[in-house]
């Protein structure tokens, strides 16, 4: 591993760099999300992380995705996941079935409401991200970051 650099913005140390990387997305994330969570909410989607839901159970194919495999997938944690999929079940977004042999296992599959419902809320996503980060970085800047950012994911 390099030598640290010396400190910046008037840090102390070095290593508040970390800190300031933590806060950076934080923020990034909070003035990003009302105006993403407005236009959600009025394609009926009550929080951001149903279209990661959607996403999930889309990609999983006919035989839709486990609960448990939905939750390592998504780092939430079960009674918080548990409560999204009730709520989505209840706007009819999503089904619930039995997981063949798997004790209290379900496997989550996609209704006729949704189909089609996840490429107009990435629209959604894409346009107003696009608009907020574009003009300050370049896509292979961008590219750079996410490399970056995919390394601190576990």
């Amino acid at each position: 591993m390099p030598a640290p650099r010396q400190p910046q913005f008037g840090d102390d140390t070095p290593e508040t760099a970390y800190n300031r990387v933590f806060f950076a997305i934080l923020r990034i994330q909070r003035s990003l999300m009302p105006e993403i969570e407005k236009q959600l909410r009025a394609l009926g989607i009550a929080d951001p992380i149903w279209y990661e839901i959607l996403y999930a159970v889309e990609q999983a194919g006919a035989g839709g995705v486990q609960m448990l495999a939905l939750q390592n997938r998504l780092a939430v944690p079960q009674y918080a996941l548990s409560r999204h999929v009730t709520r989505m079940e209840k706007a009819g977004l999503i089904r619930r079935e039995a997981a063949p042999g798997a004790g209290r296992g379900q496997n989550l599959l996609l209704t006729e409401k949704s189909l089609g419902l996840q490429d107009r809320i990435w629209q959604v996503y894409v346009t107003l991200i696009q608009n907020a980060l574009g003009p300050h970085l370049t896509t292979d800047e961008a590219y750079d970051l996410v490399r970056y950012l995919n390394r601190l994911y576990r």
